[in-house]
C-alpha cells in the first residue's frame, strides 16, 4: 500500500523472531502486558485475563490470516500474512466495528501506556513507552511526535483519554492518511526504519 501507516506497522508480536506468529506469542504478550501493568508485580489473575484477550486475538487473527489453509498443520502465520488480516478487519473501519478481540486488545495496550492509572496517557508516559521500545538519543523527537498526536482537546486534558486512543488506533491502522495524527500513536516510528 502506498502512503499509510502500514509501511512503518512492524509486527513486535513475534516474541521468538522465527519469522512466524503462534499461540506462544500471544502467550508471551499476555505474560509481558501482566508485569508491564502490574509495574513488576504479578498478579495471576490478571495473567488469566490477558491470556483470555490475547488468545483471542490470535484465534481471530489466525482465522482471518490462514490464506494458504496450512494453520491447521503447522500452527503459525507469517508475519505478512497477520499484517493482511489485521488489514482486512480493520482497514477503514471505526474502533466500534473492530472484532472484539482486536479492541480488548487496543484497551489492555493503553492500561500499560497509562503508568499512573489516571485514565490519561500524558508526555512522561508516552515519552516512557517509546524509550522502551526504540533506541533514542534525542528527547525532542519523542516530545514532538506527541506533541502532532495531540489535538487541542487532548492538549487541554493533558494527553490521550482511552477514547481517544481507541480512534486514534483506528486511523493508524485503518486510515491511508500519511499525514494523519495517529502515524505518532507509538512514536517518532519516521525516524526509525522498521
Amino acid at each position: 500500500m502506498s502512503k499509510n501507516c502500514w509501511p512503518r506497522f512492524r509486527v513486535r508480536n513475534n516474541t521468538d523472531n522465527n519469522g512466524y506468529l503462534d499461540e506462544r506469542d500471544f502467550a508471551c504478550l499476555a505474560l509481558r502486558a501482566t508485569i508491564i501493568e502490574g509495574k513488576g508485580e504479578f498478579s495471576f489473575s490478571r495473567l488469566q485475563e490477558y491470556q483470555h484477550i490475547m488468545l483471542g486475538l490470535w484465534e481471530e487473527i489466525a482465522e482471518l490470516a490462514d490464506f494458504n489453509k496450512e494453520l491447521l498443520q503447522d500452527g503459525k502465520i507469517t508475519t505478512d500474512e497477520f499484517k493482511q488480516a489485521v488489514q482486512q478487519c480493520c482497514m477503514g473501519r471505526r474502533y466500534e466495528d473492530f472484532p472484539q478481540a482486536m479492541k480488548m486488545f487496543i484497551d489492555s495496550n493503553f492500561k500499560m501506556v497509562d503508568l499512573n492509572d489516571d485514565g490519561v496517557i500524558g508526555a512522561d508516559e508516552y515519552r516512557f513507552n517509546c524509550v522502551t521500545k526504540f533506541a533514542i538519543d534525542d528527547i525532542e523527537v519523542v516530545d514532538e511526535a506527541f506533541n502532532n498526536l495531540l489535538s487541542d482537546d487532548d492538549r487541554r486534558r493533558g494527553g490521550l483519554t482511552l477514547s481517544r486512543y481507541q480512534e486514534l488506533y483506528a486511523q493508524f491502522l485503518g486510515n491511508p492518511d500519511d499525514n494523519c495524527p495517529a502515524i505518532y500513536l507509538f512514536g517518532p516510528l519516521s525516524e526509525f526504519s522498521l
